[in-house]
């Protein structure tokens, strides 16, 4: 098996070799490149201490030297160097309190958590794989490297890790691996928010998103998303839907762009319905008001996980308003654009059809419809230019205080009145006519 190392690496290899000292690719690299896919990273583990590291090369930066971790820059690039090591205690089901140099590859393999990454390679070796890690790719399995309870107990990170891969290879768990995770999910607890969310979000963004239902069968969920498995637990019993509401959202989420904003938004968009479940006294189930609680929710948890504001911001919005229904106009439709934003509003689309395509088949194309007819009326609005907030009002505050009215809370009644003037007729969008005495007077008694 030949793998393609680009340039910089191989001279990081090569320098090694001529000192002396063992030094291979390895890990993700290794196993990106059997699978065709281009590595984000290439990592290199030696033989050589971090000091002799050092010492071979111009430009290092300490990145992790107290676990044998030094960064080579090659031309404005870093590569990490780590020298081969065994991990004593894991203390705090993360890290470990100290390392031990090794001169043993294999010991340095051992430690690492899966085997489809326990690979390494250089040129003149060629593969080197001692823990069965190409049979795993063959076989499409994500299994631990040694025991698995041993290796996640090390680390707890490596629960989330096995589901983001298999959810990212469409790989399965084998089934000591996953006899461990059900064991251990609980220690994910320790783990910061800050590394379940990198991991929840690649799971999300992945070809197979459909692994959340692995999380939930495993208890990953239980941990770190418990508002999903109250989903699981929540049936529909309503024509409109076919699936409890927890599948409701798996499909949702594979029927909408592989984007994380997206994505997000389908994971929680429906996550109120288990708080706001009614049933009638035909059995029907009603969620009454979840867009709002749902949207409410959403904030929080993503509040929990360290999301970033922005994401928190526009999630929420488009949850609030994804079920939005109303007679199209072009009025309505200019009233629903402002009520949600010019920003969020194209996405509306989106997430309406992953939405209706993740419901049953009854009135389906009628509701898919409907969106077609929004999006038509939506792309006619933008296409005349029509005002649809404030920044786009042909007058502003200043206008208004240039004749006369006193800065303060009068001023945006007048210019909420004008643009509710203007949604539901654009030709009044001009100085002339909003400044027109008459006019004037009528948004300044309140319309």
């Amino acid at each position: 098996m030949k793998i393609e190392i680009p340039e910089n690496a191989r001279k990081i290899l090569d320098t090694i070799h001529k000192a002396g000292y063992e030094a291979y690719v390895v890990g993700g690299c290794v196993r990106d490149s059997i699978l065709g896919r281009t590595p984000g990273d290439w990592d290199i583990t030696t033989s050589a201490k971090p000091q002799q590291i050092k010492k071979l090369f111009k430009r290092t930066i300490d990145t992790g030297i107290e676990h044998g971790t030094v960064t080579v820059m090659m031309n404005h690039e870093g590569y990490e160097v780590t020298t081969y090591r065994i991990d004593g205690e894991y203390a705090d089901n993360r890290h470990p309190k100290e390392v031990t140099f090794t001169a043993s590859l294999t010991e340095d393999m051992k430690r690492r958590d899966f085997t489809i990454n326990a690979m390494a390679y250089n040129d003149e070796e060629g593969l080197i794989d001692r823990f069965g890690g190409l049979e795993d790719i063959e076989k499409k399995i994500i299994r631990c490297v040694g025991v698995p309870e041993e290796r996640f107990g090390e680390d707890a990170l490596r629960i989330m890790r096995a589901i983001r891969f298999s959810a990212q290879l469409g790989y399965d768990i084998d089934e000591e691996t996953q006899k461990a995770i059900r064991e251990l999910a609980p220690t994910l607890s320790k783990i910061s928010a800050e590394r379940i969310q990198v991991e929840l979000v690649k799971l999300l963004i992945s070809d197979n998103p459909d692994k959340l239902i692995d999380a939930y069968e495993m208890g990953i969920t239980k941990v770190i998303l418990p508002e999903f498995d109250e989903c699981m637990k929540t049936e529909q019993n309503t024509v409109h839907h076919a699936y409890c509401v927890g599948e409701h959202i798996v499909k949702s989420i594979e029927n909408i762009d592989k984007d994380k904003l997206l994505r997000i938004t389908m994971l929680f968009h429906d996550i109120g319905k288990p708080a706001t479940l009614t049933t009638d006294e035909e059995g029907n189930s009603h969620f009454y008001g979840h867009e709002e609680v749902s949207a409410k929710m959403a904030r929080e948890i993503l509040k929990r996980l360290k999301f970033d504001r922005d994401t928190m911001d526009r999630a929420s919005n488009l949850i609030r308003y994804h079920d939005m229904r109303f007679v199209i106009t072009p009025y309505a439709v200019r009233k629903s654009i402002f009520k949600v934003g010019e920003k969020d509003y194209p996405l509306i689309f989106k997430v309406k059809r992953a939405d209706t395509l993740a419901q049953s088949s009854y009135k389906q194309d009628e509701k898919l419809a409907w969106i077609d007819d929004l999006q038509r009326q939506y792309e006619e609005i933008i296409e005349n230019g029509d005002c649809l907030s404030l920044k786009s009002l042909a007058v502003n505050g200043k206008d208004l205080m240039s004749i006369g009215i006193a800065p303060g809370k009068e001023i945006g009644n007048i210019l909420s009145n004008m643009l509710k003037d203007v949604l539901k007729e654009p030709k009044h969008n001009s100085k002339e006519y909003l400044l027109e005495t008459s006019n004037l007077k009528r948004f300044t008694s309140g319309g």
